[in-house]
Order: C-alpha cells, then structure tokens, then sequence
C-alpha cells in the first residue's frame, strides 16, 4: 500500500510563488507516488481570524482554485474541508488529555507564532483555541492515520508533538496510531519583494492569481541594492539573489547562466523588466486553468464534497478505533 501524506493550508488569502515551490510543485510530484490527504485547514484558520471568519469563508474556494491551477488532481487527491470532518474535534479533545500546558507554552513554533501574532494577542492574552492548536494539529494528521508531513524547518517542533502524542495513545490504550514522520523540502524559504520572509500577511507576495499588470508592478518596485551588477550572493546581497531566485523559478535557468545572461548589465530596470516577463510567461498556463476552474462553480463544489466525503469515511473508521480501545464505545 501507499504511504500516507497529510499537508494542507489556511485559507487566509491566495497561494502564492513561496508556496508554490515549497509545497505546491511537491504536491503535484508525490500525487501518484502516495496517498495524499490535502487539508483546507478553516477551523485552524479561525483560531487567529476568530472575529473575522468571513475572511475564512471566502478563501475555501480560492485555495482550491489554486490546487486545481497548478496541476493538483482531485481524482488521484482527497482535498477535504477540516471543518467537514467533525471527527477531527473529537480526536482533539481525547489528544488534549495527553499534553500538558507547559508543553505546548514552551513549543518553539507556538512561541514564535505568538510573537508574530502579537497585534492579535495584546498583554499576552492568548487564546485557548491558539494555545492549543498542535494538538489539534496532531488530530488533523493522525485522524487519517497519515505516516508523512511536508513541512519547513519551522514546522519541526508540530511533528514532534504529534509524534509524541501518537506514543501516548498508544502507550496507555493499544496500538492505534502511525507515528508520523516530516518529510522535508530541499528548497530554501523565498523571500518577499521587500526582504522579508514571503508571506500573506506582509503583503509582499507575487500570488499565482497576479495579473500581468500586478506583476510588472511589483517587480519593478521591488527592493534591490546600491550595488552594481546582477550577481548571486544571499549574504551580502539579500534582494538582487532574491529576485534572481525568482527567475531561476520563472525560467529553469541555473544561477550561473542567469548571471552570464546578465554580465554587464548595470541597470536593476532591465533585469527587472525581464524578471517581470520571465514570471507572467511562468503564470500564465496556471492563470489560464485557474479561470477555467473559477467558471464552472459546480465542479468545484463537488471536489469539496467528494473528498471531504472520502476523509470522513478515514475518520470515521479511525474514530471507531480510537473508541474502542478507550473503552467509550458505548
């Protein structure tokens, strides 16, 4: 049998060229070498858009737009809805008994979310829901008995805890539970078009929905350096390497005939004109599919059923499991 993947997103907004190379094209490559589940994580969104969960509706469909865009194929691809799956609720609340509060107050990836997130938190009032999110985190992989995790780095400390819940359950109730392993992307974290981290929150992002216009707008104001020479050096020259890593994406090319393409040339306006060209020829095919997809609201109405139907049936048969040994099934 297959093995089985879990990753997903929070549909807080359009997928963009970061998430493209650190998930998207790895999707679309594992998609007939395993059994993969991928999630739409609208319950995990809300624990940090609670008081704005209309943001959260009107992105479900977005994200999926963007799955089918890029070459995701819901035939051989269960793209469920985690709030769909009430099972998952469940699992979290019988994991919740298995971690303790300084656990998840000492977990890497909580803390720095919090930090991010502080215009949310003020005085440090975080939620309980957001506290609590890697063992609903857990719940979403082990509810479908998933055996891998694409993830970043960052990401690390989640998988361990749901590593570390798996051997629990286990432990104290029998054997029900893989326990899930991450499955670690070579490709470096993009940065945005103003040096940071590319991210929806910090508005820096070429999305794979941009418009032609869009692109050429934010390429040509995109942050370079005072200095000369379109060359590749991600320590002393952050912005220029940045945005040569785009064309790399754009175009196939390696660094070192982008460079060639490019010695001599004195003027960020050139190369960023090429920049601009190299990423909408690159966008086009997918903006194309993605505007065939968005007219036919019918299919994509039953991609969301279907496979939301076929992770509630794993739920379901997991959830009988996880009763039984816990003595609940009544």
């Amino acid at each position: 049998m297959k093995k089985r993947i879990l990753t997903g997103d929070r549909p807080t907004g359009r997928l963009h060229l970061g998430h493209y190379v650190g998930s998207l094209v790895n999707r679309v490559r594992l998609q007939d070498e395993y059994d993969m589940y991928i999630m739409i994580a609208d319950v995990q969104a809300l624990t940090d858009n609670f008081e704005t969960p209309e943001k959260v509706r009107s992105n479900v469909k977005e994200l999926l737009l963007d799955y089918l865009s890029v070459g995701i194929d819901p035939e051989r691809v269960t793209i469920f809805v985690q709030s769909l799956i009430p099972e998952i609720a469940e699992l979290t609340v019988f994991f919740s008994n298995l971690v303790t509060v300084a656990q998840l107050q000492r977990n890497p990836t909580v803390k720095q979310e919090i930090a991010d997130k502080g215009h949310i938190f003020k005085n440090g009032n975080v939620t309980f829901g957001f506290l609590g999110y890697p063992v609903s985190q857990s719940a979403d992989i082990l509810f479908c008995k998933a055996e891998l995790v694409p993830v970043g780095e960052d990401q690390l400390p989640m998988i361990e805890q749901a590593r570390e819940i798996a051997k629990r359950f286990n432990r104290l109730y029998g054997e029900v539970f893989p326990e899930p392993e991450a499955m670690l992307g070579d490709v470096a974290r993009l940065m945005g078009l103003d040096g940071r981290k590319m991210s929806k929150s910090f508005n820096n992002a070429i999305y794979l929905s941009d418009s032609t216009e869009e692109v050429e707008k934010k390429i040509m104001a995109a942050k370079t350096d005072d200095k000369e020479g379109i060359t590749f050096d991600m320590k002393a020259r952050p912005e220029i390497s940045n945005l040569i890593r785009y064309y790399q994406i754009a175009t196939g090319k390696e660094v070192e005939e982008i460079e060639k393409e490019f010695a001599g040339e004195t003027s960020f306006k050139v190369f960023k004109e090429a920049l601009a060209k190299a990423l909408n020829e690159f966008l086009d095919p997918i903006r194309q599919k993605r505007d065939t997809f968005a007219k036919n609201e019918g299919l994509l109405d039953k991609v969301l059923r279907n496979g939301s139907a076929r992770a509630k049936e794993a739920a379901e048969d997991t959830m009988a499991e996880v009763r039984r040994a816990m003595k609940i099934d009544y």
